[in-house]
Parts: structure tokens; C-alpha cells; sequence
């Protein structure tokens, strides 16, 4: 399988701008630009795509992973926290809150340090990755 995106920039680093669209056109001339970046401008940032791709990546896995164990989760809900530091990514911070039936805490702590290390976002990452999670009774 290989999925695309496309980005246009126009201008210099600092006063252009540019957009981005997906081969599913969910994004579609989806703005970007320094503001939205380093500020609070309106439009999207790189940052924030990987920090929704982490946190999307990390539920399905995890629900992969439940599954494998013989569990399903009624609800899966996390939030990524990317830090951008010097130019670099440095870490993405999964904040979990889960729902699932049947399970005890040290299967589901289980189930979780797998998601985190093998869904395939986490493994292209060059950074730290941590977890907070919440099992809902």
C-alpha cells in the first residue's frame, strides 16, 4: 500500500504559505503557514498532522493488539502531544483513555507497551514516546 499528499509553498519561510491536500482530498488546499506553525494562525502545521496520524495509528493498533488478546474496546480515545524542539521532533506523548470491557489493568498495561512500540507511526518516529493511560471501569 502507498498513500500521498502533496504540499504547494509559495514564498519565503516566514511570509509565504502554502497548502496541503491528501490523496483522499480530506485536506484539500488545507492552509498552512509559519503562523500556523510557531503561532496561532489559522490552517494546519506538520506537527499537528503527525500528532493526529500518532494518535489515530496507536488506536487502531491497540485495537488490533485487544483484539489478538480476546478483548474489544468499547471506546479508545487518545490525544498526542508533539514537541517540537530546536527544529527536531523530540517527543509525541500519547494521552489514553480507554474503555475496555472485560479487562484487568496488567493485561491491558500490556496490551498498551505493545501498541505504543509497534504501530507503524511510533516505529517511523526518531523520538521519545510515552503513554498515559486510563482504563475506564
Amino acid at each position: 500500500m502507498k498513500r500521498h499528499a502533496t504540499s504547494v509553498w509559495n514564498g519565503s519561510g516566514k511570509e509565504g504559505n502554502g497548502h496541503l491536500t491528501t490523496q483522499s482530498t480530506t485536506l484539500n488546499k488545507t492552509q498552512y503557514s509559519f503562523n500556523s506553525r510557531f503561532a496561532e494562525g489559522v490552517g494546519t502545521n506538520p506537527e499537528e498532522l503527525i500528532a493526529a496520524a500518532h494518535a489515530g495509528c496507536f488506536n487502531m493498533k491497540l485495537s488490533f493488539v485487544l483484539g489478538g488478546a480476546g478483548f474489544t474496546p468499547e471506546t479508545l480515545e487518545t490525544t498526542s502531544y508533539v514537541t517540537l524542539e530546536d527544529g527536531t521532533i523530540t517527543e509525541s506523548h500519547l494521552v489514553l483513555k480507554a474503555k475496555v470491557p472485560g479487562i484487568d489493568k496488567a493485561k491491558f498495561d500490556e496490551c498498551v507497551k505493545d501498541a505504543e512500540t509497534n504501530c507503524p507511526v511510533s516505529k517511523v518516529l526518531n523520538a521519545k514516546i510515552t503513554v498515559d493511560a486510563e482504563l475506564a471501569g
